[in-house]
This record gives structure tokens, sequence and C-alpha cells, in this order.
């Protein structure tokens, strides 16, 4: 081939002839687009380009192969086009060389191009026979090489198509036209994908993602995921619908790789360590401050390095790959400028000739595609990293979980590690996406002032004056807005702990009919939240308009500067046009770059949270001599000797020299008082302290029952089975002597019942049994039972104890070490063993011990005492075992009634099973009620609804000022067009001054209204959260007791939390954007359609096209999101219920189990993230390209019309087009993110119709002042049921109460007491019948009127958040004399006198800074200040100790003494003292009559009695 049949550069042939003739003047030869220089590229780079990636990529395919695909029909094409071509460039070179054998001069180019280029064929052929080898079924190495080699000829065929001359050199004409058709043909062949390989290195999966198969073109512009989004546009998108999870993207290989790379340099970082310390030591040895200096040391040790050098070391590769995209993708964004530039000189230049207009807007546009196809590439790469990132540390956080010592735990919370996993894993995540921006804005704000000072000169130095400017405004705005949100936070905090506790107990704020003191509470608290909510976001819009704005300010400096301090200088299209453009790209540099830093800061402190995590103390697997071998016959199956524990290394022991051997088989009962450590023992067997000295050995497998019920959210069977093969026979057994038959046949679909999150839809007594058959169904030799009995009724209690744990248990024959304070079981225990304080006081049999008049008769003496809690019966303080004032730094448990009385008023199974749910629900599997996840688009209804809630005048004045300012905004760009298109005389514009005023009085309007826009817009957004917050609470507030019970609080506190949030920060946000994108779009396309109408030609299509991605892309995300919402739920669940019973899953040895579960878990959340993301880059690659066809089209039709056109108005009009492509993706982003954000509003509307209990308050009430005056209450009929589809649970209850009368009501477990005392305050609605007070019907008085005459004090003491006054006076009727008698006759008068602030001391939430008895003996004042003539008791007094007990009784006999009192007793010893008991049978009253009578009948009270050790 000669010099002039090389190939050109990147460009279209124009179809005037005129243009190829070569006699036509070139331009300039210095400049890059004249004929020459296009030739000579044309020849040189596509060999350059192949010749510097095909080694790279032969090496990358080498390591990373595939397998190899067999010879289709596509790669045997390729190879014959391949080896074609190869021929015809070698005929070209032996033209050549024959033509200078005859004589013919030939330029040395005519033989050195050919030769260049047939060696690079001869390459490309070889590297499409290496990728078959390798398996690669798409080649971007080779599109690009094809792409290159396609369109350089292109001009070259052109040239001589328009020249002629056929005639005199057929060969060479039929050489090009055959060359470049072969070559488009490769082209089109490189565009399509081979075969799968034929022996896959990795096995098939199920749905594959078909990335790997697709095509290069399809991966580029992401074109691979659009079967997914048309699924999700026809149906919603479900489990099946989503891809399998490649291998090295699943969590198991994530988590291993950075596993082994953080032990590995936390050992090495160790190491380091200890050997600085060591010098230190020896350095410091002389000097007098060692040991200060030595801890300052030691606490200077980062964490956070090892944890870094390990992600680094694992997902180097894929950053560095995502920062090469954006590296390159930057060169093209700063090609458009300088292409700009160029096209305006060509539209100022009325000789230039057209085909050089279109061959710089086709550049343009290629650049712009450039810029778009590798910045969604680094977008693409980094977000992928980000979920990889994302899985291998939660990963690593739940192998921790598993591991944590207990000691550790006390240090972290619950909610600590929750915030790990969803807070600071994902902070440290977002920040991999503004690593670059580091760096990166530097080299933008260098590149632009470089072109700025080529453009404008010296003036381009006060650019800089006024971004600096600009900072200290900033830089004030958002340290005042950060003092606000941390107000905020503060206040929502401070909100949501009430809310919680609210909600947590319902039950007594209705009891006492306070919900309407609770309201004003709550709105106050979220009138202080908005109020800096308000404050802030006013701030962040002075902040936004500050950064919209100072392009504009930076220009009007610039451009006055320029025009009026020097002379000659005058403003044109390119400068005023192309200035604003890099001006454009500089702003986004000062916004990204203190962005970028601010989120590393966070994610810095979030990284050193992790690793201060990672690096906590483990449970140490040697502190126990573990060996699953079973021991023979009366062989010690336990064995410690002078064993010494502790907590954690740095605390004091909790077990000080235990000795003592169990033989295989025997049944080990440990006793004590309270704080003695007899969880702690169990947890030293089962190596959860930390051993101090001595040893302990265990043989044979070992099954745990901790104090505190642990169960799963699963089904019953699941629970029991924990990961073992199902047995029925041996299930059926083992929940009929758990007691666990009746319950489990009562729940809807049985053993298949989902029992809730942390159990919620069981009762306290229900999982403990299904904790106990946990174990008893694993069939261990070795059973450690921390208290069992605690949480179960008298009856139950024994039952279990004789069918499971007894000597003819289910456990016969097995080693059982039992906790206990059933004092009534020692005589069946073949051995017993008493702490106290932390050691053996003695052991022995029973008989043995009671002979020695020792420690146990001590104990046996002090159960007998007066208000003792009785043999056998529920011992509620045992849930109090080691807290946090036991020997040796205390337990870290929770609060002492958190697991015994969940449920007070769960009376029946058919109660307790009440909010299970079906099993039917694939997305949920959760037992969470209505809370499931939504399908489809959002309902119009919704946005109407929030638009009534904001206000219509309100928002059609939004819309007002956001039209208004970008008016203004259109009237700047024109009137700038006018001021660069003003004639120049003597080198001078005459109305710069004017021009420059008037630009400066239209930048600064756009500006005030931008503001205001702004600012309607959050007032409007705060004040529907004003108003959709107060519907919500008051529709919650007025929903019956039973909507509370079967309605989990984690969903109601997620619509005051989560959706609230949403509704107060981010809808405003999408709605101000996306109206910024709208109107910004709108005035795009009527610059573009004013200055070239025949772009509408273009634009339409466009639209269209536009509006097509939107709706095919917002359903499927917007249920995409739902979906990964659902499944991290599902992960963080998974993590909390982890850490609750991680005890019992080292205990049963199932950690690998569960790590295969959280995988799982995090590959379903993968599964949905993973085509979100894809989804996102699929809308931006394709929206940005059609708003890169909008340039095209402006630019293509000012070519046209350049002849009608001023350089200032095309400026105007294609820098304006330049703006489209990041509008048109954020406007659709802005409107899925509004779609996705007003579900809330829809949840928030979840509970308007749900049924609401009667009024509080009546105006006409049959009750007046002072009813009740004497206290009668009579029952006619009466009958209750919780819901009405469910049986009556009391029914046809008749009787009196007679004023001032002491009664007791008793009953089994279900038989209806505590509903009684619900009917009597209204909780429970009467079904048929009534109640009669003092002779007024009760239905006839408003609930606030009849709860506030009616006093009860429950089991649980509960306080609320708030100041002790506020506690005890929750109404604020009583004086501060008043309260105080009251505290000095519960004797708390001096407690309360020494604390800080005394009656305003702001109570812990749950009231957890004071103890058990003190909390009750304030709910006693409480109940001593109301005052009423009605008291009802449900068991108060069994939660406490013998102390308080008795003052209760004293403040009670002397303050009520006149009233009629109600006692509902789940123990007889209660209610011996009482003048008549009523006995409750399956909702009805079996018996009634004094105690004496009622135990001469023998009846049911005779038989409880019985059960109770009473008689």
């Amino acid at each position: 081939m000669d010099g002039q049949c090389q190939m050109a550069a990147l460009g279209e042939p124009s179809m005037e002839p005129g243009v190829w003739n070569q006699t036509e003047p070139e331009p300039a030869p210095d400049s890059f687009l004249s004929l020459c220089f296009l030739k000579t590229a044309g020849v040189w780079v596509p060999p350059l380009y192949l010749w510097v990636l095909g080694p790279i990529y032969l090496l990358y395919i080498h390591r990373h192969g595939k397998g190899y695909v067999r010879m289709s029909s596509l790669f045997k094409t390729k190879m014959v086009l391949g080896f074609t071509l190869i021929i015809l460039h070698t005929s070209n070179v032996s033209v050549t060389l024959w033509r200078i054998q005859q004589g013919m001069p030939q330029a040395p180019e005519f033989l050195i191009h050919p030769t260049v280029w047939l060696t690079t064929m001869t390459f490309a052929v070889f590297l499409i026979h290496i990728e078959r080898k390798k398996g690669v079924q798409a080649s971007g190495v080779l599109f690009g090489y094809w792409l290159l080699c396609c369109l350089l000829p292109a001009i070259r065929t052109a040239q001589q198509s328009s020249q002629g001359g056929f005639q005199s050199d057929p060969f060479h004409h039929l050489s090009t036209y055959l060359c470049l058709s072969l070559v488009v043909a490769q082209f089109v062949l490189s565009c399509l994908a081979d075969q799968p390989p034929f022996f896959p290195k990795d096995p098939q999966q199920s749905n594959p993602c078909p990335e790997a198969g697709a095509s290069f073109p399809s991966k580029a512009m992401f074109w691979w995921v659009s079967g997914l989004i048309w699924r999700g546009y026809r149906k919603p998108l479900g489990p099946k619908d989503l891809w399998s999870l490649a291998r090295e993207n699943s969590s198991e290989e994530l988590v291993s790789q950075l596993q082994r790379k953080w032990t590995k340099n936390l050992s090495a970082a160790q190491r380091h360590s200890k050997a600085t310390e060591c010098k230190s030591r020896g350095s410091l040895r002389h000097s007098g401050d060692a040991p200060e200096t030595e801890a300052f040391l030691q606490h200077t040790v980062h964490k956070r390095g090892p944890l870094l050098r390990a992600i680094w070391q694992v997902f180097r590769s894929t950053f560095l790959l995502g920062t090469l995209c954006l590296v390159i993708s930057d060169v093209f964004r700063f090609t458009v400028p300088k292409l700009l530039s160029l096209f305006l000189e060509f539209i100022s230049d009325p000789v230039a000739p057209a085909w050089k207009g279109y061959l710089i807007a086709l550049l343009m546009f290629l650049a712009a595609c450039l810029q778009t196809l590798f910045e969604q590439q680094h977008m693409y790469r980094l977000k992928v990293l980000q979920i990889r990132l994302r899985t291998a540390i939660t990963g690593l956080v739940y192998r921790k979980v598993l591991a944590l010592s207990s000691g550790s735990k006390k240090t972290s919370a619950i909610g600590d590690v929750v915030n790990l996993v969803s807070v600071d894993v994902q902070r440290l995540t977002e920040s991999v996406l503004y690593l670059n921006g580091l760096w990166l804005p530097l080299v933008w704000i260098i590149i632009c002032f470089v072109y700025l000072w080529q453009l404008l000169g010296p003036s381009a130095l006060t650019a800089i004056a006024v971004f600096l400017s600009l900072l200290p405004l900033n830089f004030f705005i958002t340290k005042k807005r950060n003092h606000h949100q941390e107000e905020q936070m503060r206040w929502k905090d401070s909100r949501a702990r009430l809310t919680s506790c609210i909600l947590r107990n319902m039950r007594m704020v209705k009891c006492h009919g306070w919900e309407a003191a609770f309201l004003e509470r709550v709105l106050h608290i979220r009138g202080q939240e908005l109020g800096a909510l308000r404050t802030s976001g006013l701030l962040f819009s002075v902040s936004l308009v500050s950064f919209q704005v100072s392009t504009f300010l930076v220009a009007l400096v610039v451009f006055t500067v320029h025009t009026l301090v020097t002379e000659e200088n005058a403003m044109d299209a390119e400068k005023a046009f192309v200035t604003l453009t890099v001006l454009n790209i500089l702003n986004k540099a000062q916004a990204f770059l203190p962005f970028s830093i601010h989120s590393v800061v966070q994610a810095r402190v979030s990284l050193d949270r992790l690793a201060a995590f990672l690096c906590l103390e483990e449970v140490a697997p040697e502190a126990v001599d573990s060996r699953p071998s079973k021991c023979s016959a009366r062989e010690a199956c336990i064995s410690v000797q002078e064993g010494t524990f502790a907590w954690s290394r740095e605390s004091p022991p909790c077990l000080h020299r235990i000795n003592f051997r169990v033989p295989q088989g025997c049944l080990l009962a440990v006793v004590g008082p309270v704080g003695a450590g007899k969880s702690s023992l169990l947890s030293a067997l089962l190596g959860e302290l930390s051993k101090v000295e001595g040893s302990v050995n265990i043989k044979g497998s070992v099954a745990y029952v901790p104090q505190e019920a642990w169960v799963q959210n699963t089904s019953v069977v699941e629970n029991v089975c924990f990961r073992r093969k199902l047995d029925p026979s041996w299930l059926e057994r083992v929940l009929k002597a758990c007691a666990l038959w009746p319950d489990v046949g009562s729940f809807p679909a049985g053993v298949h019942t989902q029992v809730g999150e942390q159990g919620m839809n069981l009762s306290g007594g229900q999982k403990q049994r299904l904790s106990l058959a946990r174990a008893v169904y694993r069939r261990a030799a070795i059973y450690l039972l921390d208290d069992p009995l605690a949480a179960l009724d008298a009856h139950v209690g024994q039952h279990v104890f004789n069918q499971v744990i007894g000597p003819s248990g289910l456990l016969q024959g097995a080693t059982r070490i039992l906790v206990t304070h059933a004092l009534h079981v020692l005589p069946q225990a073949d051995w017993i063993v008493v702490l106290e304080d932390g050691a053996i006081a003695e052991m022995g049999s029973y008989q043995e011990l009671l002979n020695r008049n020792g420690a146990l008769v001590g104990l046996l003496d002090r159960a007998r005492q007066p208000g003792d809690r009785g043999e056998g019966e529920t011992e509620l303080t045992t849930d109090t075992e080691d807290p946090r004032g036991s020997a040796g730094g205390g337990r870290p448990t929770g609060g002492p009634e958190r697991s015994v009385k969940l449920t007070p008023d769960k009376d029946s199974t058919t109660s307790e099973a009440k909010t299970s749910v079906p099993l039917d629900d694939p997305e949920r599997g959760l037992s969470t009620g209505k809370d499931s996840v939504q399908y489809g688009r959002v309902k119009a209804t919704m946005y109407l609804t929030y638009v009534r809630a904001v206000g219509t005048p309100l928002c059609l004045y939004a819309l007002f000022l956001f039209f208004c300012q970008q008016v203004a905004s259109f009237c700047r760009g024109y009137w700038l067009s006018l001021w660069a298109d003003d004639p120049t005389v003597d080198g001078r514009q005459t109305h710069a001054a004017l021009r420059g005023w008037v630009f400066g009085l239209l930048g600064c309007l756009q500006a005030v209204g931008l503001l205001a826009s702004m600012a309607t817009v959050l007032l409007g957004g705060i004040r529907a959260s004003s108003l959709l917050f107060q519907r919500l609470l008051w529709d919650v507030a007025r929903s019956p007791i039973g909507f509370f019970e079967r309605t989990p609080v984690g969903n109601l506190l997620n619509r005051f939390s989560k959706e609230t949030d949403t509704i107060d920060v981010d809808i405003p946000d999408k709605v101000r954007s996306l109206l910024i994108y709208t109107f910004g779009l709108l005035e795009v396309s009527l610059v573009v359609t004013v200055a070239t109408p025949l772009a509408v030609v273009a634009i339409l299509p466009l639209l269209l096209l536009y509006a097509g991605f939107q709706s095919l892309y917002v359903a499927p995300s917007c249920q995409l999101r739902r979906l990964e919402s659902a499944r991290h739920s599902f992960v963080c669940s998974h993590v909390v219920e982890t850490f609750q019973g991680g005890a019992v899953v080292r205990a049963f040895q199932a950690q690998r189990p569960f790590v295969a579960q959280n995988n799982a878990h995090m590959d379903e959340s993968q599964r949905v993230s993973f085509p979100r993301l894809v989804a996102d880059r699929w809308l931006a690659a394709n929206l940005e390209l059609l708003g890169n066809g909008l340039v095209f089209a402006a630019a293509m039709c000012a070519v046209l019309s350049k002849a009608h056109l001023s350089a200032g108005l095309v400026g105007f009009s294609v820098s304006a087009a330049l703006q489209v492509t990041q509008m048109l993706q954020w406007a659709v982003r802005s409107w899925t993110d509004l779609e996705s954000s007003i579900v809330a509003v829809e949840r928030m509307q979840d509970y308007a119709q749900t049924p609401k209990e009667a009024p509080w308050t009546l105006p006409t009430c049959a009750a007046r002042p002072p009813w009740p005056q004497e206290g009668q209450i009579e029952l006619r009929g009466l009958g209750l049921r919780h819901r009405p589809e469910l049986p009556l649970v009391v029914r046809g209850v008749s009787f009196k109460i007679h004023a001032g009368e002491k009664v007791g009501i008793v009953g089994r477990t279900g038989a209806g007491k505590s509903s009684l005392a619900g009917g009597l305050l209204r909780l429970l609605e009467a079904a048929e019948g009534g109640v009669w007070i003092d002779g007024v019907p009760i239905a006839d008085v408003g609930l606030h009127t009849l709860r506030s005459r009616i006093t009860i004090i429950p089991q649980d003491p509960i306080l609320f958040p708030g100041s002790l006054r506020m506690n005890l006076d929750m109404l604020h009727e009583h004086t501060d004399e008043a309260i105080w008698e009251a505290l000095e006759t519960v004797q708390l008068r001096a407690l309360v006198a020494s604390l800080p602030g005394q009656l305003q001391y702001e109570c812990a939430d749950q009231g957890d800074d004071l103890s058990l008895g003190q909390k009750q003996l304030l709910c006693l004042a409480r109940a001593l200040l109301r005052k009423t003539q009605i008291l009802i008791l449900d068991e108060a007094t069994a939660a406490v100790d013998l102390g308080t007990e008795l003052q209760m009784q004293s403040a009670l006999g002397s303050w009520f003494a006149q009233c009629t009192v109600l006692l509902i007793a789940h123990r007889l010893r209660s209610v011996m003292d009482c003048a008549r008991v009523l006995v409750m049978d399956k909702g009805q009253v079996a018996e009634s009559g004094s105690p004496a009578q009622l135990l001469a009948q023998k009846g049911l009270f005779y038989r409880l009695a019985q059960e109770s050790g009473l008689v």
C-alpha cells in the first residue's frame, strides 16, 4: 500500500468531492486535523495499539484461562478473514518489491507501511487462535483494534473514490476497497460472542450471569442486563429471576481470602509490636516514667494497619483497574473543551471547509461517548468491589462474633455489632468510590487553570481568588450545619428512645391512660428535631446554591477583568463558552474534593472501629480439654481441678479454686444465693470464661440450656433439631416430655410454625421449653442446664423435671449439671454443690448436707420464711443470676425482667400463637405480620397523599420558583451569547460594561430564585413530615392492645425511625434534585431548539428513547431495592441472633453450619445487589450516550446551518448540550429514588385503616366525679376474646366484689386471670355481658376516665426515659410535697434525695440504673399518688426480694386499707390472706370462697396448693 492509501484519523468521509482534492489548500501543517496528520495516524495507531496491549493481554488470558472453545463457525470465519487480510497485505508488499525490482522508484513508506500491517495482522490472527484455546468468548482488545482499522481506512477509501484514477492503478484501488471490506467484516464479527467453553473450570450454574457470554459492545454498554430489566418491567422480579453468583464473588471465597490476609498481617503486626515493646523497655529501664510510657506505647499501636493492608492485598487489582478506567475517562473529559474550542473556531471562520466541522462534531461525540463508557466501567468495577468488600468485611465480623469471649461481649453490645455491620461497613465500602477523589480533583484543577490561562491569560488568576474566597463561606456553613445536624441527631435519638419505650410498654401506658401525655412529649421532642432539621436544611440549601452559583461568579469576575482591564481583550464565543465548560469541570472538582475528604475521614473512623472489634479477645479453645469419646460407667465425665476463672483477662476472678468430679450418668444440682457464681460455673465448663489457673476436662458431647432462653428466627422443628437430621418419633417424644406438644398442636402450622425474631410469637415459658427441647433432642452425653425451670409455672416445671431431667426422665443415663433455685427437686439429685461468693461452700448428697447443717440448710431456711418464692414455684429473680454486681465483676447479661415474662397477658396457647403467619412467604420467611415486601410501581395516590401533606399552594409556589430561576438561567446564557457576538471596535466591545452588569444581575436573580425554590421544597417537606408523623402516632396510639400483641414492635419502630427519616430527609432531597434536573433538561431542549431548530428532528426521538429507558428502569429498580433492603435485614438479624446465642452455638459445636448460613445470607444479598448496580450502570451508560447524541445533533445542525448562525449562539447551544449527559441520568435516578422513598408514605399509612379502640373521653359521661366512691365491682355474664375470629378466653363470668374487699384471682396458665383484669380496664372489650363499677356500666365511660380511676401495679416495674418526677406524676397533677410524701411512705426519700437533681434525676432507658426493688417501689409510689378506690395487683411482689416485699405490703396496707383490691396471683402463697379467692379454669370461675373453704373442698384450688408444696 502506498503512502496515500494509509489509514487516516478517526472520522467519517465528507460527501463533498472537493474535500479530498489534493489541490485544495490544506490546513496548517501543525494542526492535528490536517489530512497529513490523519493519514499518518491512520497508518501507525492500529499497529501501536495492538503491539502495546497485545502482549499484556496474552499474559492475562494465559493466567486466567477458562477452558477452551470449540471450533465454531464464528471462529472459522474470523480465521478465514484474517488469513485473507494476511494474503492481501503480503501481495501489497510483493507488488511494491516487484516494482522496485522493475526499476520503478517507490517511496520507503510504500514498503514499510504494508510490512507493519502484515506483521500486525499476523499477530491479530494469532490472538484469535489463543483466545479460543483459553476460553475467551468476546475480546475487547481485538474489538478496539478492528474498530481502529475499520474507521481509519475509510478516509482513504473516500479520498480515492472522490479523486478517481482507478484506470491508472487498479491494484491499489481494489486492495484498498477489499481491505476496508474485510476489516469491516472482522469488526462486525468482533461484535459477536462465541460459544461457552467446552470444559469450563467453574461448575455450571443453574442461572448464570449473562455477562460471561456477552459480546464486547454488550459488556461496554451493559446491554447484557436488558433481559432482566425487561422481565422486571413486565412482572415483579423474584429470587428465581436473579443470577447465580460466580465462585469468585461467593461469600465463602471472599471471606476466606480476606481472613487469610488479615490473620497473616495481624500476626506480623503483633510480632513487630512485641519486638518494639521489648526495645522500648530496654531503653526506658533507666528512666523513672517507664510504666507510664510503656502503657502509652501499648495504646498507640494501631490496629488499623493490618486490616487496611489485608483489604489492599485482596482487592487492589480491581481497584487499580477501575482507577485506570477513570484516568482514561478524564483524558477524554478534557478533550471535549479543546474540541469545543476548535468547533467554535470553525463556526467563526467563514472559509473553513465543511468537512472539518463534521469531523470535529464527530470527534466531540466520540470523545464524550468514550468518556461515558470508561467512566461507567470505572463505576461498575468499583461498585462490584464495594459489594465484594462489604461481603468480606461482614463475613469477617460474623466469624469474630462466633468466637467472642464473654468479657469482650461486655464491651460490645448488640447495637454496636449491628452498627458495625450496617453503618461502619457501609461507610467503609462507600469510601472506595471517593478514594480517587483525594488526588484526581487536584489534577483537574491544575489542568483547568492551564486551559483558562491559554484562553484568558493572566485574567485566569482571578478564578483562583474567587474560589478561595468561597472556601471560608462553605467552611462556615459546613461547621454550622454539622452543629445543627448533631443537635437534630440528639433529638432524634431522644425521640427514638422514648417511642421505643412507649411501644414496648404500651400495655402499661394504656392501663394508666397515659397516651395523651406521651403523645405530647413525643411531639414536643419531634418539634425540636424538625426545628434543627429545618435550620440544617436551609444552611445546606445555601451551600448548594453557592456551589451552583460559583461557576457563574467565577465567570462573571473572569470575564469582567478580562474585558475591562486590558483594552485589546474582547469577549468572543470561544472564550465565553469554553471557559464555562472548563469552569463546570472545575466546579465538580471543587465539590468533589471536600466530599471525598469527608467520606474518607468517616471511613477511617469506621475502619478503626472494625479493626478494634476484630482484635477483641476470643474464647480460648485450650481452656477446656474436651474429648468427643464417651466415658464408661461411673467414670468421671467432668473434672475440674484447682480451677480459677475470670470473665476476661483484665477482670478479677469470679470463681476461685473449684474442685469437683462428676461421674457418668450423675444428676448434679448447683445451688446458691443470687450472685454466687452458679451460671459462671457452667460458663467455665463450656470454656466461655478466661481460665486463670487449673484444668477442666470433659469427655463426651455437650448440650447446653442457657438461663435466658435463646431461639432462632425459624420454625419450631428447626429450632429443636438444630442442624441435626429429623427423627419424627424422637421429636414427638422430646416435645411431649418438654410439655410443648399441646402448644405445638395449637400453632397454625404445627411444628413448622415460625417462632419469629427472638421468639416473639412465644411466651417466656414456651421459649424456655423450646430451648430445653433443643438440648434434649441432641442426645448428648453431658447436659449443662442453667435454671431451665425458672420461667415455668409450678405444675409445668414439675412435669418437665419428672419427664426430662429427673431420675426417670428422658435424660436418665446422661450426665446432668442442673443450676436451680427450685429447692424441692434437690432430694432427687445424686450430688449437690452449694456455691457462695464464687467458691464451693460444700458438696455432697442431699441427706449428707442436711446432716451437716451448713450452707444448704441456710438456703432452705431462708426459702421457708414468709414472702418466700416457694419451693417449686416460679423464681423470677433467678434471671438476675450474676448481674452487674456478681463476684468477679459481673456477668454480661441483659436486664432482670427480660426473658421471663415478655408477654404478661398471654393467658392461653391460642393467644400465645396468635401472631404467627403462614409459611408461604418466600421473600421474607419472617413472622412479621403485614410487613412484607411491596411489589410493582407505587400508586399515584401516595404522591397525592404527600402533596396534600405539603399543601397544594406550597407545591405550586415551588414549581413557580423553579420555573423563574430556570428562566433567569436561560436569559443569562442567551445574554452571554449576545455579548460574545458583539462586534469589536479597536479591539474593544462598546457595550462590555452593560453586558457585564446585566449578566451579573441575571446570575444573582437565578441564585435568589434557586435558593428560594430549594427552601420552599425543604419547608414543604418538613411540613409534610410533621403532619404524616402526627397521623402515624395518632393511628398507633388509638389502636387497641391486641394490635400491639400481634404487630411486632420492630415493624412499628421501623415506621417511627427508618420510614420517618426517609420522609424527613430523602423525599425532599429527591424532589429538589428531580425539579432541578427536569427544569434543566427543559432549558437545554429549549436552547438547542432555539439555536438550531433543525435539531428538533433529533430531539424528539431522543426524548422518546429517554422515556423508554426511564419506564423500563424504574419498576425493576424499585423492586430490586426493596429486595436488597429485605435481604440485608436478614444478614443483620442473623448477626444479632448469633451474637445473642454465641455460647449455645459453641456449646453445640455448630459454628460451621452457622458460618454456612451466614454465607448463604450474604450470597442472597449479593444476588440482589449485583443486578441493581448493573441496572444503574445500564441506565447511566445509555442515557449518557443519548445525551451525547443530543450534543452531536446540536453540533451537526450547527454545521448545516452555519451560514445563518452566530458563534455565540452555537456556543450557547453546544455548551448547554454538553451538560445534558449528567442531567438525563440524574433526572431518572432522582425519579427512581423518589419512587423508592415514597414507599415510606405508603408504609406510614398502613395503620390508618386498622381498628381503633373506643373514645378516650366522652362528652357526656355516665360516671361523674368523684366516681367511683365505693369501689364496688360487678361482673354479669362477662365474655372476652382477644380477636373477633378467636374463641372466648373468658366466658360467662358473673360475680360481685364488695367495696373494700380484697379478692385473689388464681388459676393455671391460660385460665384467663390477666384477661379478666384486661376486661376491667377495657383493654379487651366485652364480647358478651358487661362490668359495672358502683352501678355504672364501664362501656359508657371514656377509656381514659375509666383507667385513671383504677390503679394497677404490674409484675414488671417499668420506668420511662425522663425525669424521676415525670415517671411518678405523668400527668403533672401533684405537688412536689405530695411526691416526697409518697416516697417517704415507700422508704425511698433518702435514696431520691441522694441522687443528682433529686426529683429531676434523669432515668435511663427502662430505669436500668436502678435496682429491681427500687423500681418496684417507685412504681408503688406512683400508684399511691393516684389515690383510687380500686387497686389491681398483677403479682407485683413476685420479682422483688423479701425486704422490698415487706416494704410494699406495709405501704399497701396503710394507703389502700379502704380500697377494693384484686390480687392476680401466679403463686398461691400470695392470696392466702385474701378475704375471698376466685379460682379460674378455662375462662370460667371454677371455685369461689375463702382460702380455708377452698382447701377444705379439695377441688382445683387444693390441687394447685399441692403442686406448689403448700399442703
